[in-house]
């Protein structure tokens, strides 16, 4: 396997990835050429949305091909191109055979929620000050406990937690890997109902839930029904805009709303999307992103 690096300003990123995938290019992937540098550029965007920029300022493209005669032609071949004004090859290099499951598991480390809370791999023993742990590996579902919006929520379960009613009834809606209802149910919550539009996210959350010994009940939002004393979702700005009858009206007396997947620049529009219903307000911030919550 052969890595071709190449440097690229924001303008010729779309096209430079477009032609290497034309190439044949096993991947191509885009990085911040100046991270790690005073110059490094914090780009937000939220999962599953398109990016908020096509690169940085000066973006790094590095492109896997099969064999070094498939790196070398697409060198030639870029380099003739109009749209390739203002690129330049950095290298073509020989990626060494490794091993990639051990790789992989190297950059999921233990995440700590609290000091005592934390997310751990199954390939990672619990740290000592770990009183509540959740078990769970990188899958298909979003929600890994690496996130901001993530561990915001999560916070959240393990700071209040611990009040009377809070974790009665609750309800994950969007559930992903189930992580937010795993983590209910580790501070006690006994009637757990997690729900997605994605079946192998609720597939996900089932097997999440046995591997950490809880007990809740995951289907398609159908599955959803009356109201429980703690709502959580942790989505998308959009689709919490149209969701916001659906989710105020599972929200019991007396029970809580706990809204993650929002940027800052988000927050007055949700505000006002929610005023009919609930008085939301800010209760966490990280890397950008808000956690928004509400008392009925």
């Amino acid at each position: 396997m052969y890595e071709l690096s190449l440097l690229s300003p924001e303008e010729r990123v779309e096209d430079l990835s477009e032609a290497l995938e034309a190439l044949d290019a096993l991947s191509v992937s885009v990085e911040d050429a100046d991270a790690q540098t005073d110059a490094e550029q914090a780009l937000f965007g939220e999962p599953g949305m398109p990016a908020p920029k096509g690169g940085w300022n000066r973006s790094r493209v590095v492109a896997l091909f099969q064999t070094r005669e498939q790196g070398e032609e697409a060198q030639q071949i870029l380099q003739v191109q109009d749209f390739f004004e203002g690129c330049s090859i950095v290298a073509l290099t020989e990626v060494q055979d490794q091993d990639w499951v051990r790789i992989t598991q190297s950059q999921f480390a233990p995440v700590d929620i609290t000091e005592d809370f934390w997310i751990v791999p199954s390939w990672h023993e619990p740290p000592a000050a770990a009183k509540h742990c959740i078990r769970l590996d990188p899958g298909l579902a979003f929600g890994t406990g690496t996130h901001p919006t993530t561990r915001m929520c999560l916070r959240w379960i393990a700071r209040h937690g611990q009040e009377a009613g809070v974790l009665g009834r609750v309800l994950d809606y969007g559930c992903g890997s189930g992580i937010l209802a795993i983590g209910a149910a580790k501070f006690g919550a006994k009637d757990i109902d997690a729900v997605d539009i994605d079946q192998a996210a609720v597939d996900s959350t089932i097997a999440n839930a046995s591997a950490n010994n809880v007990t809740l009940k995951a289907g398609l939002p159908d599955k959803a029904e009356g109201r429980y004393d703690l709502v959580l979702a942790n989505i998308l700005a959009t689709p919490l805009k149209v969701l916001a009858p659906l989710l105020c009206a599972h929200v019991a007396e007396g029970g809580a709303l706990v809204m993650a997947g929002i940027l800052e620049r988000q927050e007055d529009e949700l505000k006002e999307a929610y005023a009919p219903w609930l008085k939301l307000g800010v209760s966490d911030r990280e890397d950008g992103w808000i956690l928004m919550t509400a008392r009925r």
